[in-house]
């Protein structure tokens, strides 16, 4: 993972020397009013065939083109593969990207405001959450659409909690202390051998999240100042830190979790391996499909003033600079996130859950408008009450979304703060000094990534 990151900020500075050579147009935006022709083919990268909610979308996409194909290869976005075309002035014309890979790119000149796309076509943004919109924000203009949002909420395997003798509440994260408590009495090892875990705080991952319950912001708003070894994220993570010593270490902690069938019918909520944990919100869907008999329990995670909050993070749609067809991948982006997309979508996953007898777990999106249509409109209660009141829950928690700021650099930020976190866990550095070494690492990152 680190020699991954480490190759892509080079590749993303290497950007910056690909792009110089448009500098006569790196403060103009494109005329997206025209390009929809039947002659025309659009040219996507990032995206792909995927399952139902995937196709389904990019076939109501395609239709909203005019007669103009679309060229979408399967495959993820690859840094070193986008690079490539800019050098090569060879770009396709609309990729899907992390958010927070957008502000990177933008800040080099790669990307294009969406100000005329917005305004062209007719866009609302005030139908995507806000946290959303900030992570593909930089200096005023918006580079990008999002999409989905992932919510996380913490799953409680009830029956763990039932046999150690506590609540399904005792998972609370607003109170720290007893939360470390509840830890302790649900975890067993045996022989300095982990055979349950209490409660993951799933770090480094989450640590934005715990931070944030803690009362502090790990980026400015702008997305121009780092704040990592701030003393609440320094005690944020000394905390979670602390779930995982309790089990003996990162390593006995991690052997343990290696073992798990995450994705399969033998997971660890079937086989009672671990008590809670926060997750993105897809993993409702494959303990559905998995193991459907499973007893869990949804619940929000929560600040320390016992409010609610959600990391959200997800993709989005942006247009390279040198585009040939920015006005087909504007009206692609406004189709493939627009409510009645959405709703066609889920109404298709809902569809193949019911013809399995699976619940149905909902969809999660950066659209505020879809996400209540789709649950007043689509949702069905399957009689797994677990999993209706998980839904229920996911559709109400993305309002408490938050999100990193759209960053120059913010995939280098993101690499600091997780190699920080890896050097604490592998037990080589202490929380502060690990945080001290990521802030300056990070600021660094954002100084020179910033036009």
């Amino acid at each position: 993972m680190s020699s991954r990151w480490k190759r892509s900020s080079a590749l993303l500075a290497i950007a910056g020397l690909c792009v110089i050579v448009w500098a006569s147009i790196a403060a103009a935006q494109a005329d997206v009013s025209t390009g929809a022709n039947a002659g025309a083919t659009l040219k996507i990268v990032g995206f792909g065939p995927g399952d139902e909610i995937a196709n389904i979308r990019a076939a109501e996409a395609e239709a909203a083109l005019g007669g103009a194909s679309v060229s979408n290869p399967r495959g993820a976005f690859s840094d070193q593969s986008f690079l490539a075309s800019l050098a090569a002035k060879d770009v396709p014309d609309l990729v899907y990207m992390d958010r927070q890979k957008v502000a990177s790119y933008a800040a080099r000149g790669a990307l294009l405001p969406l100000g005329n796309c917005i305004k062209q076509q007719s866009i609302d943004t005030t139908q995507y959450r806000l946290a959303a919109l900030n992570e593909v924000r930089y200096k005023g203009q918006t580079y990008a659409i999002p999409e989905f949002t992932n919510p996380r909420t913490i799953i409680v395997n009830d029956k763990v909690a039932a046999e150690a003798g506590v609540p399904v509440t005792a998972f609370n994260t607003n109170d720290w202390a007893a939360l470390r408590a509840t830890n302790k009495k649900v975890l067993k090892t045996d022989g300095g051998k982990v055979t349950r875990i209490g409660f993951d705080p799933k770090i480094p991952e989450f640590f934005p999240m715990w931070a944030k319950a803690n009362g502090v912001n790990l980026l400015s708003a702008d997305g121009l100042k780092a704040n990592l070894n701030d003393p609440k994220a320094v005690a944020a993570l000394t905390y979670a830190y602390s779930l995982i010593q309790d089990h003996g270490g990162w390593g006995p902690f991690k052997s343990f979790r290696d073992t798990w069938d995450f994705f399969g019918a033998g997971n660890q909520v079937a086989k009672n391996q671990i008590g809670a944990w926060p997750m993105e919100s897809f993993y409702y869907n494959t303990l559905a499909q998995n193991s459907p008999q499973v007893n869990i329990t949804a619940l929000p995670f929560k600040n320390r003033k016992g409010g609610a909050i959600t990391l959200i993070t997800g993709n989005g749609w942006a247009i390279p600079k040198g585009a040939k067809n920015p006005g087909l991948a504007c009206r692609w982006m406004k189709a493939v996130t627009a409510p009645a997309t959405w709703l066609k979508a889920a109404k298709a996953r809902l569809d193949a859950q019911r013809k399995v007898g699976r619940p149905f777990t909902g969809v999660y999106t950066a659209n505020k408008v879809a996400d209540t249509k789709i649950y007043e409109d689509i949702y069905q209660k399957m009689g797994r009450a677990d999993f209706d009141n998980a839904v229920w829950l996911l559709v109400g928690i993305n309002r408490y979304g938050v999100a990193l700021p759209a960053a120059p650099g913010g995939a280098e930020f993101n690499t600091a703060m997780q190699n920080a976190i890896n050097r604490v866990l592998a037990g080589t550095q202490s929380p502060k000094a690990a945080l001290d070494q990521a802030q300056q690492e990070a600021q660094a990152a954002i100084d020179r990534n910033k036009r």
